[in-house]
């Protein structure tokens, strides 16, 4: 498993569903898709291939990566990495059978890549010429479907069923994919018949679902007919042409958020690449968490949102807005013009003016405040103060202190409210309750809640630490912050302090982890075998005792050392010496304390050699302190 560990990089991997950037150190950070966070602690060390978070503590290498972000198994993610990488597998006892065998993930999405090549090919069908009909008068050409993928499904009963059941897939692997149904004689049919087919990825690009459009009069269903939820399809986690916009949303850090399958396929024609869709569900938490990390979040990314300009569409841009706060960067709104969606403007009027569309955008809390103020009679006193009351909050509520105050002046131009310092005193006054009750874990008003600062990636271990890794460290503690940065040196930079490292001893780690980690090193073969090792890192996890000392080896090979720039010799000598002068400082005041006990009565060769050791500690700390590295 070695192999397949090692052909794909653990970078690449993690670019599928999160941006990274450079964290220093030939690290890269982003953030962490296992939990919430505002600022990214998720460290990767491709050359170790290793992550990190030091929000969670959720670490491991490419495989423990995949395992649980895709919920896997062990065999399906090493199925699937081997596939990546061309690795052909061999199976024990009897050979590779591959319905027996994969894991359930594994064969449903087998079933719905082959179901999606198969319903591409059916669109060059006579039978499919209404649905290339559809597809030309909404101005798509044969090339604009090859590159979505774009399909068509039979109007047979079963076509589907039969063809996927020729390719080794059972009755019951059809019906958990969501790809057939139960009919009333007991054999599944197809469950997408007679309709246009647009494949739904994740975003690491693999087939989940599919989304069907009605073409035919005598179609009783609903006009678009979506997977159902299977153990691989969950309408609120995925987004439609995230596998395409992901790398251009990253690097422009901006996401246009678009109604429809064919809307999206009009912004990527006109040049709109980071254009995406929800499938068959309102946009929600979960799209949310999938923007947030590959816009890495920062306020200075942006995320569109397009809408008509009906009441349904005001309505569904106000539900946006309530998503708001669960967004470090910017969203606004580009209204269509005329009720048209981004397909009929294309149509109408030109790739060009989806383009503008995009460029026309406004902030979303200025459009959900012009609704909020609309709906009050502003030509009597007591209309304006209730459309201050419902729209201060509003403003309050703005990230950015300078935006803030700009809109209270712009919302007593609204309002007609001559008194400008009135208005914009109240909204301080809101913003400052807010931060108030936040800061008292009573959460700030309208549901936007406080930024917490993340902690530094050392005072995680504040806290306690579990089992083996003994009681908390005290970071502030200088012995301790040297004796992990060393630990850090010895796993990223072993040829930075061999040999000198391997003759340390265990108890010169006073942190009980650390100590633990030091042993391990050790067990692995030390620095010295480890500096012309690519395995090294691997073999000090594999000596780890448990699950929890692996977890901190694997945090220490990912956490940046302390040093703006590239480590050198001289760097890991510093640390070296902290180290051993700390444990010769700690034997000196344990010796001292010897002495007293002994009093002036000790035994006459005993007191002389403890005094003699102590002489000794005192003139080989005085020596460390005075030539360092040449004195180890």
């Amino acid at each position: 498993m070695k192999a397949v560990r090692d052909a794909v990089p653990i970078d690449a991997v993690v670019s599928e569903y999160l941006q990274l950037r450079n964290a220093g150190g030939g690290n890269l950070k982003g953030l962490c898709p296992f939990h919430d966070e505002k600022s990214p602690s998720f460290h990767v060390s491709p050359a170790k291939g290793l992550y990190h978070c030091f929000g969670c503590q959720e670490g491991g290498d490419t495989v423990d990566f995949v395992m649980k972000i895709d919920h896997l198994s062990f065999a399906e993610t090493i199925e699937r990495l081997a596939a990546q990488a061309g690795i052909t597998l061999r199976y024990e006892e009897g050979g590779y059978t591959p319905g027996r065998q994969q894991g359930e993930r594994t064969r449903l999405v087998e079933a719905h890549k082959v179901a999606a090549q198969f319903y591409a090919e059916q669109l060059d069908s006579p039978e499919a010429e209404i649905a290339r009909r559809f597809l030309a008068e909404r101005g798509f050409e044969q090339a604009a479907a090859q590159h979505f993928g774009i399909g068509y499904s039979p109007a047979g009963w079963d076509h589907l069923t039969r063809f996927l059941r020729g390719r080794g897939f059972t009755d019951k692997e059809l019906i958990v994919s969501g790809l057939s149904q139960d009919s009333r004689s007991g054999k599944p049919i197809d469950r997408f018949r007679g309709r246009l087919m647009w494949p739904i990825r994740d975003i690491a690009g693999e087939v989940v679902g599919f989304g069907a459009r009605k073409l035919r009069d005598d179609d009783n269903g609903p006009k678009y007919l979506n997977t159902p939820e299977t153990p691989i399809y969950h309408k609120s986690q995925v987004l439609y042409g995230i596998d395409l916009a992901k790398k251009e949303i990253a690097k422009t850090n901006r996401a246009v958020v678009v109604e429809g399958y064919t809307d999206v396929m009009a912004c990527h024609l006109a040049g709109v690449t980071t254009a995406i869709a929800t499938s068959g569900t309102s946009f929600g938490e979960g799209h949310i968490k999938i923007l947030r990390r590959l816009l890495m979040d920062n306020s200075g990314s942006e995320v569109v949102f397009t809408f008509d300009g009906d009441a349904a569409g005001q309505k569904a841009a106000l539900r946006a807005f309530e998503d708001d706060q669960k967004f470090a960067a910017q969203t606004s709104i580009a209204i269509t013009p005329g009720g048209m969606d981004p397909c009929d403007l294309r149509l109408a009027k030109g790739e060009q003016a989806v383009a503008d569309l995009v460029e026309s955008r406004t902030p979303l809390f200025e459009f959900a405040l012009r609704q909020v103020v609309s709906r009050h009679n502003l030509d009597t006193a007591v209309g304006r103060a209730a459309a201050l009351d419902e729209a201060a909050p509003i403003v309050a509520n703005i990230k950015n202190s300078s935006i803030q105050h700009e809109s209270a002046v712009q919302l007593a131009g609204m309002l007609g409210i001559l008194d400008t310092q009135f208005v914009v005193k109240r909204v301080a006054q809101l913003a400052r309750w807010a931060r108030e009750r936040g800061r008292d874990g009573g959460g700030a008003p309208q549901g936007r809640q406080q930024r917490r600062a993340p902690a530094a990636p050392e005072a995680e271990h504040a806290r306690p630490a579990p089992g083996p890794r003994g009681p908390a460290l005290n970071l502030r503690s200088p012995a301790h912050r040297v004796e992990r940065e060393l630990l850090k040196l010895a796993l990223q930079r072993p040829d930075l302090v061999s040999p000198a490292f391997d003759a340390y001893g265990a108890d010169e780690f006073t942190a009980p982890p650390y100590a633990v980690v030091r042993q391990c090193i050790e067990e692995a073969g030390g620095t010295t075998a480890g500096a012309a090792d690519s395995d090294y890192v691997a073999r000090v996890r594999e000596a780890a005792p448990d699950d929890t000392v692996r977890a901190l080896v694997t945090e220490l090979v990912v956490e940046p050392l302390h040093t703006r720039r590239e480590p050198d010799e001289a760097y890991a000598g510093v640390q070296l010496v902290a180290v051993r002068l700390a444990a010769v400082n700690q034997r000196v005041t344990e010796i001292r304390g010897t002495l007293q006990r002994l009093g002036p009565r000790a035994d006459p060769d005993q007191l002389a050699a403890v005094q003699n050791e102590l002489w000794i500690l005192q003139q080989y700390g005085q020596s460390l302190r005075e030539r360092g590295y040449a004195a180890l």
